[in-house]
């Protein structure tokens, strides 16, 4: 005898709108702006409603700093819409600890993205809502130095959906993130193991050798600017159409394939020729220094080796009162040491991680506790909806 289906949970959205905006204002804003000092063009084709797809290319070899940029930058030229851009990203992302940010708990969720299932996809594009997309998946992110600006095969699901719903598909081009880690390769099937066994969808080499090894390197980024073109909206609809794809039930699936690769040479054209034209000086690096002696006394936590400080303790800081004085301050977060470790740095924050009470630890907390807090589940919109979405507001949409 079967069992009776779940009951969906009543309607509840873990974006954490103060969250959010305080982590880009105290932490990731200055990082960014000193760092990657990015730069939007075109933003009048950036979709003030939905249903719309933000199509973008991956960076390889690095953790995904391009995506977080672009969702903060797009949130900054919206005013801080009550619509915002939702990014939707693979599970690898909040189910292993190490592919958070600084393992900061359930960090993509409380910034308003949503987990990458078809019918997830296909939810939220009914809901009018603007998706921020990456249709290489996790081959565009792992694709090795080697690859650069060379797009990968794209998935069919935003082809399928995008016609279904008549969304917008809206290319946009990312230029110079594929600089963050331009000394790295990869090698299939080493990312094979890794992914079956450890969740890490790839190991860029040899870099990633020094980043098993020394934890903060993990998420070491280089000081690319990085500089965000949109493209002109495509009518996918119109496509598929014209491909002869008639049932958007059952599809033929060379024929969606057929599309996914006219977007995707489409895209590498527009590609190649902004590379040509934004992306002959990567780093700036007269600009780049400029903005270091700005940052003045912050300089430390905008440097990648104070990364691991900067986020972890501003989450900890939302959660504890503040310390009497500085030597408590620090004093109370001896773990953070460990980011600098070599070696035996990976095993003593996971040591530590499970013998600290929150908000420093999980000591205490019941398996399912833990597993809410972290975020380590996928979300299913089916089983836990989000509520009714909120009236557009119009957003301005001026052009750079």
């Amino acid at each position: 005898m079967t069992e009776p289906p779940v009951p969906p949970r009543p309607p509840h959205d873990p974006f954490d709108r103060d969250f959010y905006e305080s982590a880009v204002r105290e932490v990731a804003g200055p990082i960014f702006d000193t760092w990657f000092r990015p730069v939007f063009f075109r933003k009048d084709h950036l979709p003030a409603e939905g249903p719309a797809i933000i199509a973008a290319n991956h960076s390889g070899n690095a953790f995904p700093y391009d995506g977080m940029v672009l969702d903060a930058l797009i949130y900054e030229a919206e005013g801080g819409s009550p619509r915002k851009v939702r990014a939707v990203y693979e599970k690898e992302l909040t189910l292993t600890w190490w592919m958070r940010p600084f393992g900061v708990d359930d960090f993509w969720r409380k910034g308003g993205g949503v987990d990458l299932t078809f019918d997830n996809f296909e939810v939220l594009l009914r809901r009018g809502e603007r998706l921020l997309y990456f249709p290489e998946g996790v081959p565009g992110i792992g694709k090795g130095f080697n690859h650069r600006y060379e797009l990968q095969r794209f998935s069919t699901s935003f082809v399928l959906l995008g016609a279904r719903t008549r969304a917008r598909v809206v290319p946009l081009y990312i230029i110079n993130a594929e600089w963050i880690i331009p000394f790295s390769y990869t090698w299939k099937p080493l990312d094979r193991f890794l992914e079956r066994h450890f969740r890490v969808p790839f190991l860029p080499l040899p870099w990633g050798i020094i980043a098993v090894l020394w934890p903060w390197a993990w998420y070491l980024a280089l000081p690319a600017k990085m500089i965000f073109v949109f493209g002109e909206p495509l009518d996918v609809a119109g496509m598929v159409r014209d491909e002869g794809i008639a049932d958007l039930d059952c599809p033929d699936r060379e024929m969606l394939n057929a599309v996914a690769a006219k977007v995707r040479r489409r895209m590498q054209r527009e590609l190649d020729e902004l590379v040509q034209l934004h992306g002959t000086k990567p780093y700036r690096g007269g600009e780049w220094l400029a903005k270091l002696r700005a940052a003045g006394r912050r300089v430390f936590r905008i440097l990648p080796t104070g990364w691991p400080v900067a986020f972890v303790r501003f989450d900890r800081d939302r959660k504890r009162p503040p310390a009497r004085n500085a030597a408590l301050g620090w004093l109370r977060d001896w773990d953070l040491v460990f980011w600098y470790l070599p070696f035996i740095g990976w095993p003593l924050l996971q040591l530590a991680r499970a013998w600290r009470k929150p908000p420093y630890g999980y000591r205490g907390l019941t398996r399912e506790e833990r597993r809410e807090r972290e975020g380590r589940w996928t979300w299913r919109l089916a089983e836990r909806p989000l509520p009714p979405a909120p009236a557009a507001t119009g957003p301005s949409s001026s052009s750079a």
